[in-house]
């Protein structure tokens, strides 16, 4: 893959395309990252719908150790989308070429350690388990909260509900049947196509990365990872690199 093409991913200038591919991609991997996860400690770990409710049902069934494993996971997402947050602003204040892909670094080398924690605790549920969950969750909210500054709040890619009820927003849009108003006037009703393929294909890779990370997670266990973090290091790598070698520019001068 051409290096031009791979900055394209992450670089400081966006458009529409660099924006749909960057979502797209990372839409699988956080797919793949949330099916795996779920096989590997029995709960998904890329929305937070689900953990609150949880947290919720458990706190008035007097189930302690669910709370406080509920509340871990809110937390560790928090704090990775607040990494997140700090590395790019950071980026932006320094004026690198890579303040998109820090963050993604930094999930590719988390991913693998998901692979190290599953090949080395899983005989020791008790710390597992809770050190598992609190990692994806992390690595979630740092991806999350990435792609919604690059793309200025439009896209998602670790949770679906938002998604799916813009697609039905687009849908409902397009079968509208607009019965005397003429078009142009401001009440006409008219579907964004750009958003509707935009929304669709993001949750057509969402999809197909759940389906992958499941089989890849059943076939060969915690390896799956490795193709997850080395698809992420191939967009962050190449931006790291240039700053890198920018730093050692500036150091012989």
């Amino acid at each position: 893959m051409p290096i031009n093409y791979l900055r394209t991913f992450t670089s400081p200038a966006r458009t529409d395309n660099s924006n749909r591919r960057l979502g797209c991609a990372l839409a699988f991997v956080a797919g793949a990252a949330n099916a795996g996860g779920f096989l590997a400690v029995g709960q998904y770990t890329s929305h937070m719908s689900g953990i609150v409710s949880s947290l919720a049902d458990n706190l008035i069934l007097g189930q302690v150790a669910f709370v406080l494993s509920a509340a871990g996971s809110v937390a560790a997402f928090l704090a990775g989308a607040a990494t997140s947050a700090v590395l790019i602003n950071w980026g932006r204040q320094h004026r690198a070429t890579s303040i998109y892909a820090t963050p993604l670094l930094l999930e590719a080398v988390l991913l693998l350690c998901f692979g190290l924690l599953g090949a080395n605790l899983e005989a020791h549920r008790v710390f597992y388990i809770p050190t598992t969950v609190a990692l994806l969750c992390f690595v979630m909210g740092l991806q999350n909260a990435m792609i919604t500054k690059i793309s200025k709040a439009e896209i998602r890619t670790t949770h679906m509900t938002g998604l799916v009820t813009d697609i039905g927003i687009e849908l409902g849009k397009s079968l509208y049947w607009n019965r005397g108003t003429p078009l142009g006037v401001p009440h006409y009703v008219r579907a964004d196509r750009r958003k509707l393929a935009l929304f669709a294909s993001l949750l057509g890779m969402f999809l197909a990365g759940g389906i992958a990370g499941a089989f890849g997670f059943k076939q060969f266990g915690f390896v799956a990872t490795v193709p997850l973090a080395t698809v992420l290091l191939m967009f962050a790598g190449v931006p790291v690199g240039d700053d890198l070698a920018s730093l050692r520019r500036r150091g012989r001068s």
